[in-house]
């Protein structure tokens, strides 16, 4: 680890991947300073993430009703070189929490773009067969739904599920030469095989109109992992 100054500790538990190809006209205007976009195979990806935030504390300490919540995102991939080494990151276009407060700690001190919406959850487990579903509103309610397996499998070597979990920081454009970095710290993820997924996302009132085509899109791929203990540190400003 290059930081050792610890910002927030958590378990991200039940992660719902549902991932998107794309043009890379989409995401260029959202492309950090001085990082470039990350493919798998030539081609771009967005993610849409939904996953429980559990046992989080902030330099520590537990913040009272904030220990617990969930968290859906839309992010794409990107890379950034520092010092010959290239670093695999995340960008996001927009995360939604249900705490305000996280939504003003992340906005004001990693810039990342934050709303606060109302959210719910359902983990159901019956014999072999485990059903995942984040809720939100954003002036309808909109849900992503997973089933699947409940026998766990490691992430195939090369795999686009390995790609698109693989990235351990995160960047965030400030202004047109400063960005953001800060990293994250887990083990590699558990994966359920799915047997069924829905999308009831509108993704223009979520996102905007430059990913309203994902209303129609397919995706290329779905994926659920089980997560595990997180830490995030202490971000950094990079000038150029």
């Amino acid at each position: 680890m290059e930081n050792t100054n610890v910002f927030l500790t958590a378990e991200w538990r039940k992660l719902a991947f549902v991932n998107y190809e794309v043009d890379e006209e989409v995401l260029l205007k959202y492309l950090p300073p001085h990082t470039k976009l990350d493919d798998f195979n030539g081609k771009y990806h967005v993610s849409l993430v939904g996953f429980m935030f559990l046992k989080t504390k902030l330099k520590g300490y537990k913040v009272p009703f904030h220990s617990s919540f969930e968290e859906v995102n839309l992010r794409f991939y990107v890379k950034y070189k520092s010092n010959g080494i290239w670093k695999r990151g995340a960008v996001f276009i927009k995360e939604i929490v249900p705490k305000p407060a996280i939504s003003l700690v992340a906005n004001t001190l990693y810039k990342e773009k934050y709303q606060t919406l109302p959210m719910s959850h359902l983990w159901l487990e019956e014999e072999n067969m485990l059903s995942v579903s984040y809720s939100w509103k954003a002036k309808k309610w909109h849900k992503i739904t997973l089933n699947a397996s409940t026998v766990k499998q490691k992430i195939k070597p090369g795999s686009e599920t390995e790609f698109i979990t693989e990235h351990y920081w995160g960047y965030t454009k400030i202004k047109e030469s400063i960005s953001s970095e800060y990293q994250v710290g887990h083990p590699k993820w558990d994966i359920y095989p799915i047997t069924g997924y829905s999308v009831d996302v509108d993704f223009e009132i979520n996102y905007g109109q430059d990913f309203s085509f994902l209303n129609q899109a397919k995706p290329s791929s779905v994926i659920l992992a089980e997560g595990s203990e997180i830490v995030v540190f202490e971000g950094k400003k990079l000038k150029f």
